[in-house]
């Protein structure tokens, strides 16, 4: 098995990788506000840049590369049907910009729970929802470049037990400081090709039904209630991609309530973006959204 994953999604198309990818993320970063506290974890979309690059930046303008000695990044799995979390079989991934080293003695702690698979090399690299991150992981946290490590983490199709279950397992890395996540989800696809229409005419346009929906999930997010959010999900169906990295990333938040932990933690959104407005059942869009959780 190879121990490279190759960059076959994000920034494969700059004919100048590190100048012009850069500059680019550097500029949308500049664009957006940074808050007053630090992030531990975001959660920002996956898509391409020219739809969510300036989204997902109010996220990772969040994150304070001096205290990040580990980038843990959980992404759903959109081609390969899975019923658990997988890791990766190679040892670096690679960025335009330059490559990320994988932290192997995480991934021992985390195969010896007996709870991940690995995922092959050809199901790494067609799967876009982590590697369409490692562009902004790399510019972010470019001042600590070789001296941190990152932790992919492929998301299946989890059912609330086992949202709960990996949440736990990953409570302690989530409240040590030296961890960041980052949790990779588009939200509402809405349109007839997505199978999605859902329309509540009394919030006016389709785009304006999307925004609500949309708002309302991120509103239960920001209680960070899995419970309620799982509730959400069953009663408007809303497709958001990344509903099981961030259930588990809910059920973490959880889990350390659970167990007595006294850190105080908050969620919030900070910018909300649709790649087009709808105005007809005929249209079709996707939304995004950036969010950060701080614990003190």
């Amino acid at each position: 098995m190879s121990k490279l994953r190759r960059a076959t999604h994000a920034g494969t198309w700059y004919l100048d990788g590190y100048e012009e990818l850069g500059n680019q993320l550097d500029g949308w970063l500049a664009k957006a506000k940074k808050t007053d506290k630090p992030a531990r974890a975001i959660i920002a979309p996956h898509a391409g840049y020219y739809y969510c690059g300036a989204c997902g930046a109010h996220a990772y303008r969040q994150v304070d590369p001096s205290t990040v000695k580990r980038v843990f990044i959980l992404g759903p799995s959109h081609h390969v049907r899975m019923s658990g979390c997988a890791l990766s079989g190679t040892e670096t991934y690679q960025t335009p910009l330059y490559d990320l080293t994988i932290d192997t003695e995480i991934y021992g702690k985390l195969y010896a729970t007996g709870q991940f698979d690995t995922m092959s090399v050809s199901t790494d690299e067609g799967e876009h929802s982590i590697e369409m991150h490692l562009p902004y992981i790399a510019k972010v946290m470019e001042s600590r470049r070789k001296h941190f490590t990152i932790v992919p983490i492929l998301v299946g199709s989890l059912s609330p037990d086992r949202e709960q279950q990996y949440g736990a397992i990953l409570s302690s890395y989530l409240a040590n400081p030296e961890n960041l996540f980052v949790v990779s989800s588009d939200f509402c696809h809405w349109g007839k090709r997505f199978n999605y229409t859902f329309y509540d005419k009394s919030c006016g346009k389709i785009w304006q039904s999307i925004e609500a929906l949309d708002r309302r999930g991120m509103d239960i997010i920001e209680s960070m209630d899995p419970v309620k959010f799982t509730e959400y999900l069953k009663e408007f169906q809303n497709t958001i991609c990344g509903r099981h990295p961030i259930g588990v990333l809910l059920n973490a938040i959880n889990s350390l309530r659970q167990n007595g932990n006294k850190l105080k933690m908050e969620m919030k959104f900070l910018k909300y973006a649709q790649s087009s407005q709808c105005s007809s059942p005929s249209d079709s869009s996707v939304s995004y959204a950036a969010g950060a959780l701080v614990i003190n």
